[in-house]
C-alpha cells in the first residue's frame, strides 16, 4: 500500500502503512486580499498561525483561483474543473428554493473521498446552492455546519446537519461565525481522529459586512480608521481560528499525517473592506491579478519541505487531483479534470511548470496566462485586451500589446480554443453585483496607498 501511494503521489519518501491515507484539511478565507497576511509581507496585522502554514510548508508565489468571485471559485475547487465547463460562472442568486447551484452532474471532492473511505465534513460558508438538492449533505459531505450563502457574522442562519438540513437563526448573544466554525472544526477533528478525514473549512471572514467582537477590536485600538480596525480584528480572529485547528491536529498527533491547505477564494474588494491586493492591480470581480492571484500555502509536516517557495503558477483546481493522489484514488480521462497533482512538482520529481497555461472567463472579462505573458480583458480597462509580462510587471501597469501584436494574436487564439470547450452560464449574474464592485477602485483612495506602503514589505 505504501509503495502504491508513493507511485500515486510522486513523493520520494515512502509513507508508512499507518499513514496510507493522510487527512486533508482545506481552509478557505473569503475576499482576503493578496497583501493582508504576514507571510505576504503585512506588518500591520499579526497572523502567526496562518504564517506557520507557509513557513512549515510550501508558499506558492503565483497561486491562482479560476474565478474572481466567491461561488465560481468554490465550484472549481470542489470539482477540479474550470467552472465555465459546466456553467457555474456567477454566484447563484435567488432564495432557498432557487434551482441555481453547483450542477448535480458534477462530482465533488467530497463525493470522491467519501467513496475512498474518508469521513467528510464542511464547516463554514457553502454558497453553492441553497435548495435542498444542492446542499452539502447531498454533495458528498457527511456533516455540515454553516451558512448556505453569504451571511452576517452575528446571528446568521446556520445549518447543523446533526439536527436538521434546514437553516436556523442563531439568536444567542456572543455567537460569532469565525469562533463558532473554529470550535466545531476542533470538535469534528476530535471525533474523526481515528479514521482518514477530509475537512473543508470555508470561513466567511473577510467578507462584508465588517463585524468583529470587542475582544479582537481591542487588539487594534491604535488603528483610527474604524473600517480598517474592524477588518484587522476580523483578520486576527481568523488567524486565531486557524491556530485552533492546527493545535487540534497537533494535540491529536495528526499534524504529520495531515495535508493542510490555506488560500482565499479571490482578491479583496478594497473599497468595501479595505483589503489590500497591492502590489497587484485590480480587485475582486476583475480578471486582473488583484482579482485572481491569492495567498496559497500547503503544509504536510515530515513529508513536504518546510519553508519552500514555489515559483511556478498553480491554481485551486489542483487541490482535488492532489487530494485524490493522497487518497490513492486514480483520476481518469473521463473525469475531465483541469487541475493536476501538485506533489511531484513540489518534491522536484517534475521539474517543469504544472500548467503551460491558465485561463479565466467571467462574463465579458477574460484572461489567459502562458509563461510570463498574460493577455487580459478587464472591465477596469473597458474590456480592451491588454498584454503584460508578469515577470517584469507584476502590477500590470505597462500594456505591451502594441509592441507585441503577434503575442496578442497567439494568446487570443489559445484562449479561444480553450473557451470552445466551455458552456454558456446556467444563470445570469445577480443584478447590481458588478455595479457595486465597479466602485471599489475609486473608494480605495489615499488611505489604501498609504497602508500599502506600510504592509507591502
Amino acid at each position: 500500500m505504501a509503495a502504491a501511494l508513493v507511485a500515486a503521489t510522486g513523493l520520494s519518501s515512502p509513507i508508512g502503512a499507518a499513514e496510507a491515507k493522510p487527512n486533508i484539511v482545506i481552509i478557505l478565507a473569503d475576499d482576503l486580499g493578496w497583501g493582508e497576511i504576514g507571510a505576504q509581507g503585512n506588518k500591520e496585522i499579526p497572523t502567526p498561525h496562518i504564517d506557520s502554514i507557509a513557513s512549515g510548508g510550501v508558499r506558492f508565489t503565483q497561486g491562482y483561483v479560476s474565478g474572481p468571485y466567491c461561488s465560481p471559485t468554490r465550484a472549481g475547487l470542489l470539482t477540479g474543473r474550470y467552472q465555465t465547463r459546466f456553467g457555474h460562472e456567477f454566484n447563484p442568486g435567488g432564495g432557498p428554493q432557487a434551482k441555481n447551484g453547483l450542477p448535480l452532474d458534477q462530482k465533488t471532492i467530497a463525493d470522491r473521498l467519501k467513496a475512498a473511505g474518508y469521513a467528510t465534513g464542511a464547516i463554514g460558508k457553502w454558497h453553492l446552492g441553497a435548495a435542498p438538492e444542492f446542499r452539502p449533505s447531498k454533495r458528498g459531505f457527511d456533516d455540515f455546519y454553516g451558512t448556505l450563502n453569504n451571511s452576517s457574522f452575528f446571528h446568521p442562519e446556520i445549518v447543523d446537519t446533526r439536527k436538521s438540513d434546514d437553516p436556523v437563526k442563531m439568536t444567542e448573544e456572543g455567537f460569532y461565525t469565525t469562533d463558532a466554525y473554529a470550535a466545531r472544526a476542533v470538535e469534528w477533528i476530535d471525533e474523526h481522529k481515528a479514521e482518514p478525514f477530509f475537512l473543508y473549512l470555508p470561513f466567511n471572514a473577510q467578507h462584508a459586512p465588517l463585524q468583529a467582537t470587542q475582544k479582537y477590536l481591542d487588539r487594534f485600538a491604535h488603528i483610527e480608521d474604524p473600517k480598517r480596525k474592524t477588518f484587522a480584528a476580523m483578520m486576527s480572529a481568523l488567524d486565531d481560528a486557524v491556530g485552533q485547528v492546527l493545535g487540534s491536529l497537533e494535540k491529536n498527533g495528526l499534524d504529520e499525517n495531515t495535508l493542510v491547505v490555506f488560500l482565499t477564494d479571490n482578491g479583496g474588494p478594497t473599497g468595501q473592506t479595505t483589503s489590500s491586493n497591492l502590489p497587484l492591480r485590480g480587485f475582486k470581480a476583475t480578471t486582473l491579478e488583484g482579482g485572481v492571484r491569492v495567498p496559497f500555502y500547503v503544509q504536510w509536516k515530515g513529508h513536504l519541505p518546510a519553508g519552500k517557495v514555489y515559483e511556478h503558477p498553480v491554481i485551486q483546481l489542483d487541490l482535488l487531483p492532489t487530494a485524490l493522489a493522497l487518497a490513492g484514488v486514480e483520476a481518469t480521462t473521463d473525469d475531465k479534470l483541469d487541475g493536476v497533482n501538485l506533489l511531484p512538482y513540489i518534491e522536484g520529481e517534475e521539474q517543469g511548470p504544472p500548467h503551460e497555461s491558465l485561463y479565466w472567463r467571467f462574463g465579458q472579462q477574460w484572461a489567459v496566462r502562458n509563461g510570463d505573458w498574460k493577455l487580459v480583458a478587464s472591465r477596469i480597462d473597458g474590456f480592451k485586451p491588454q498584454l503584460f509580462n508578469l515577470a517584469e510587471d507584476i502590477g500590470e501597469a505597462n500594456d505591451l500589446a502594441a509592441q507585441h501584436p503577434e503575442k496578442v494574436a497567439e494568446l487570443k487564439a489559445e484562449w479561444d480554443e480553450w473557451n470552445a470547450d466551455n458552456v454558456p452560464p446556467k444563470w445570469e449574474a445577480p443584478k447590481g453585483a458588478a455595479k457595486k464592485k465597479a466602485k471599489a477602485k475609486g473608494k480605495a483612495g489615499r488611505r489604501g496607498r498609504k497602508r500599502a506602503r506600510a504592509t507591502a514589505g
